[in-house]
C-alpha cells in the first residue's frame, strides 16, 4: 500500500551522502590523509563537504585543485585509488545517519514500498556505511558509483537501473536527494524529486528546483501525496 490513499508512489530512490547519511567527516579524514602524504595543506570539513556529490575521482581532483596544481589524469587516477585505500576501511567511523532516516526507511518498507539507494559513492564503501548505520535491511536495491561502468548521476541511467531492478515505472517512483545531480538525474528520467534541506546543498535548497523540500525525514511519507 502507498503511504497515503491519494499518493501513487510505488517506490522510493535515495541518494546517500548528504541525504541519508552525514558522511563528510570520514571523507574529510581520508582526504586530509591523502593531502598529507602528498605534501599538501589540510582542508576544512566545510571545504570537503562542498566537494561531495560527483564520486571519488572528482572529490580527489577538487582536493588537489584546492591545495595546488592538479596532477595529470593518470596520476590523479592513482591518487583516487589511494584515497579509497584510506577511506573504505573507515567509511563508517564518524559517519551518522541523518535524524529520522533509519525509522523512515523502516516505515516505508512496512508500507510495502520497495526502496533503493542510488549514489555516486563506490559500492563497497556504500554497503559498509549502510550496514554500520542500520540502513541496509529495508533496501531492495543499491546502485553505487561503480556499479554501472561509466555511468554516474546526473546520468538518468543510474536511476533507471534501480527502477528496472525494482520493477517500477519512473512516473510511479520518487527520488530523494540533496544536490543538483540528484535533481537533474531524476528530471531526465521522468521521476519526481524531493530535496532534503539538511543535506549538502551548495546553496539554498529552493535553487535546485525540486518538486518539494523536506526539513526532516519525519516529513517524507506525508510529502508523497503533495507531489505534483
Amino acid at each position: 500500500m502507498p503511504p497515503t490513499a491519494d499518493s501513487k508512489i510505488r517506490a522510493v530512490l535515495f541518494d546517500l551522502d548528504g541525504t541519508l547519511v552525514d558522511s563528510a567527516p570520514d571523507l574529510h579524514t581520508a582526504a586530509n590523509m591523502l593531502m598529507m602524504e602528498e605534501g599538501r595543506t589540510s582542508l576544512s570539513l566545510d571545504d570537503i563537504t562542498m566537494m561531495i556529490g560527483d564520486g571519488v575521482p572528482k572529490l580527489v581532483e577538487r582536493a588537489f585543485q584546492a591545495t595546488g596544481a592538479v596532477p595529470e589524469a593518470s596520476e590523479l587516477a592513482d591518487h583516487a585509488e589511494r584515497f579509497l585505500e584510506l577511506y573504505e576501511p573507515h567509511a563508517a567511523d564518524l559517519s551518522v545517519a541523518f535524524p529520522g532516516a533509519v525509522n523512515c526507511l523502516k516505515r516505508l518498507k512496512d508500507m510495502g514500498l520497495p526502496l533503493a539507494v542510488c549514489t555516486n559513492k563506490p559500492y563497497d564503501a556504500t554497503m559498509e556505511i549502510l550496514g554500520a548505520l542500520d540502513l541496509a535491511e529495508p533496501l531492495s536495491c543499491v546502485i553505487g558509483g561503480d556499479s554501472l561502468p561509466g555511468i554516474k548521476k546526473p546520468d538518468p541511467r543510474h536511476l533507471q537501473a534501480a527502477l528496472e531492478k525494482l520493477g517500477v515505472a519512473a512516473a510511479d517512483a520518487v527520488m530523494v536527494g540533496d544536490n543538483a545531480n540528484d535533481v537533474n538525474a531524476a528530471r531526465a528520467a521522468g521521476i519526481p524529486v524531493i530535496v532534503c534541506r539538511f543535506g549538502y546543498t551548495k546553496g539554498p535548497a529552493e535553487d535546485l528546483n525540486g518538486d518539494l523540500i523536506i526539513e526532516h525525514f519525519d516529513d517524507l511519507p506525508d510529502a508523497f501525496a503533495r507531489l505534483p
